[in-house]
C-alpha cells in the first residue's frame, strides 16, 4: 500500500483554540481523522507527525524517502523561515503537496513568502481543513501518474 507522511508544524496541536476566526474550530485531530477516511478511500496509508521543533521535522524528512512515497506538509510557521526544512524536502526528492488552513497571501505581509513552496509539486492555502483533503487527493493523483 502507498504511504504519505503527513506532517504539521508548529503550533498547529493548539488548532481548535487558537486564533479561531482564521485557523477554524477543528482540532488536529479531527483533521487528522478526516485524512484517515479519505485515505481509507484512495487506498494509501498515513503516519502522521506534529512537531514545534524543527530539527525533529527535518530528521522525520531525512528518513522518509525509505519508507513514504510522498509527503503532505504544512509547515505553519517554518513555511515563511526554515530553510532546513525546505533542503531536507528537496534532498529526498519525494513529491511535496504544501497545505495552509489560512490563505497565506491574504495575510500579513511576512506570511507572503513560502521557502516551501518551490520544492513542492503545488500548494492549496486558504480552504480551511479541507486545504488538507485536497491537497491529499491531489498528492494521490500526483503518485498514480507517476507509476
Amino acid at each position: 500500500m502507498t504511504k504519505i507522511l503527513v506532517i504539521h508544524g508548529p503550533n498547529l496541536q493548539l488548532l481548535g483554540r487558537r486564533e479561531p476566526s482564521i485557523y477554524g474550530r477543528a482540532t488536529l485531530p479531527q483533521i487528522n481523522r478526516e485524512l484517515t477516511r479519505l485515505a481509507r478511500k484512495l487506498k494509501v496509508a498515513l503516519t502522521f507527525l506534529q512537531s514545534n521543533h524543527e530539527g525533529e521535522l527535518v530528521e522525520a524528512i531525512g528518513r522518509s524517502g525509505k519508507v513514504y512515497r510522498g509527503i503532505l506538509i504544512n509547515p505553519a510557521a517554518y513555511t515563511h523561515t526554515s530553510v532546513a526544512i525546505r533542503d531536507a524536502l528537496e534532498a529526498v526528492g519525494l513529491p511535496v503537496v504544501e497545505v495552509h488552513l489560512s490563505n497565506i497571501y491574504a495575510r500579513e505581509a511576512f506570511r507572503h513568502t513560502s521557502v516551501i513552496a518551490p520544492v513542492a509539486r503545488g500548494q492549496i492555502s486558504g480552504f480551511g481543513t479541507e486545504s488538507y483533503t485536497l491537497g491529499l487527493t491531489a498528492l494521490v493523483g500526483l503518485l498514480k501518474k507517476s507509476r
